[in-house]
């Protein structure tokens, strides 16, 4: 049975991207354990309004687990503690009376700070840009929709669409990696005929405009992997690899 809890939240405040920023740690009373984490910053920012202060700014959408919008780092997790799941399904209930809860936005020079835990994730966005189209006139060649695919191939490339690109691979890693992201972006079209034609310059233009962003290498930790709240595989990493250096060949 859920029951009320006291805690401290200590919270990222920054005012801009140019502004340094600092931890405020702030106090909630009789806080249900049945709400949902962002439900408790709700509640926190109508502590904060009350005393005429500022509120916390923080990104959220669907709180269904669907958008990804909601990134926060919980306690040294991307998401938090709990595993598949994204901040907007984490509760409360996974905290105990009188745990202090650290709260802070995405570190990865990929996404720059706007204002305390709210990033700017359209680097992610950029990204699929750069991957561009599928191709729709085909000639001579059967229409993609009408080739049976193998099960196998299909599952893959159901499993790397599922991806939401919240960012949590690249807060997760130690060299802010979108490695995770952009191989699951391409995985999901490089398994499946619809996507073979554009398939070399998808590769080469993702991987390329990733770079640009900012985003560093990947050296194979999997903490990405274990963070990602849809449990994208790394899987995915060595086929944009192969992909890759195919391109390159052709090149």
């Amino acid at each position: 049975m859920d029951k009320n809890i006291n805690i401290k939240v200590k919270v990222w405040r920054q005012r801009g991207p140019e502004v340094k920023g600092a931890f405020e740690t702030y106090d909630l009373q009789n806080i249900s354990q049945g709400s949902s984490f962002l439900e408790m910053l709700d509640i926190l920012n109508e502590q904060l309004v009350r005393e005429g202060k500022e509120p916390v700014v923080f990104d959220h959408d669907c709180r269904e687990g669907i958008c990804g919008m909601c990134s926060l780092y919980i306690n040294g997790h991307p998401h938090g503690p709990d595993d598949s799941i994204t901040t907007c399904q984490l509760h409360m209930r996974r905290f105990n009376d009188g745990d202090t809860i650290t709260i802070e936005p995405w570190r990865s020079a990929g996404f720059p700070i706007i204002r305390d835990l709210m990033v700017d994730r359209s680097a992610y966005d950029k990204i699929i840009q750069a991957g561009g189209f599928v191709s729709v006139n085909t000639g001579g060649v059967p229409d993609a929709n009408a080739i049976p695919i193998p099960k196998a191939n299909a599952d893959m490339a159901m499993d790397a669409a599922a991806c939401i690109g919240c960012g949590a691979c690249a807060a997760a890693c130690k060299n802010g990696s979108a490695m995770l992201f952009v191989s699951a972006k391409v995985s999901q079209l490089a398994l499946l005929p619809q996507g073979r034609v554009e398939a070399a310059r998808r590769a080469k233009a993702m991987v390329a405009k990733m770079d640009e962003l900012g985003f560093g290498n990947c050296t194979n930790t999997r903490a990405c992997e274990v963070e990602c709240p849809k449990n994208i595989s790394i899987s995915n990493i060595a086929r944009l690899n192969r992909e890759f250096l195919a391109a390159k060949f052709k090149d």
